[in-house]
């Protein structure tokens, strides 16, 4: 089973980061959000991965050619102009990746990788910016078992703020950034069949538009709800709070040894 992830757009957001690499690049715990949400899916038996680049896509292409020596140590012998690479920790991934243009939108980047996708029975699909605890596994399960064209994880948004109750000045209760409204958010990990790259229109398409709104009025989009973590990298805060899950040795989304 093949997993495409979204990596070309400009990361406005996290300017400070984004400025010399393309936002999936941005590091967590000194490798790449990317990585993690690799990881994440590779934890669950998916290693066949599409990458859509755009915005600084050399970088991402530069990192996979050179992953090894990323993840190893590695001896140069500049007398003899020969390179010794220890201790290979190699992933069992397939990286395919496609330059899908600076400009498209979502929906334009995914109909882009559309050749790759024609002959799988169904697919992953993911933004390259936010990790979770989500069990792709049962959310696979959960499409096969429903039948429809489009599954996506419906899931609660993290709190921004503290949340008070308060009656004629008096603060009855506080909480702490609780998780979002009530309403569960749209949390970006799907599974899909093909069929769904004809809801695409060009490269100027939002995935999160047309195609889902049409899929959900043709009674083909359902819903696999997560409770657990699920954080996006919005922001340099949110950056901040992923390092720091990370550094406490407790990140929900680190399922893999």
């Amino acid at each position: 089973m093949k997993a495409v992830i979204l990596a070309g757009g400009l990361g406005t957001r996290l300017s400070e980061e984004t400025a010399l690499r393309p936002k999936p690049m941005v590091e967590i715990g000194g490798k790449p959000i990317l990585w993690h949400i690799m990881k994440m899916y590779s934890a669950h038996g998916i290693n066949d991965f599409i990458i859509c680049c755009g915005y600084k896509g050399y970088v991402i292409k530069e990192y996979f050619a050179n992953y090894f020596l990323h993840m190893s140590d590695v001896t140069f012998d500049m007398k003899e102009n020969e390179m010794k690479v220890h201790h290979r920790r190699a992933e069992p991934w397939t990286v395919t990746l496609v330059d899908t243009g600076d400009n498209s939108m979502t929906g334009g980047r995914l109909g882009r990788v559309g050749e790759y996708l024609k002959d799988e029975k169904e697919f992953c699909f993911t933004y390259g910016d936010g990790v979770s605890d989500v069990n792709i596994t049962e959310s696979v399960a959960f499409h096969r078992s429903h039948g429809k064209k489009a599954t996506l994880t419906a899931t609660f948004p993290p709190g921004r703020f503290g949340a008070l109750d308060i009656t004629a000045g008096k603060v009855n209760s506080f909480q702490e950034k609780p998780r979002g409204d009530g309403a569960m958010i749209n949390g970006g990990f799907f599974v899909l069949s093909p069929e769904v790259l004809k809801y695409i229109d060009g490269d100027s398409c939002t995935w999160e538009q047309e195609p889902l709104k049409t899929l959900a009025e043709d009674n083909e989009l359902m819903a696999y709800e997560h409770n657990g973590f699920w954080q996006p990298m919005d922001t340099l805060r949110d950056k901040l709070h992923l390092e720091n899950l990370w550094e406490s040795g407790k990140a929900p989304w680190k399922i893999w040894e």
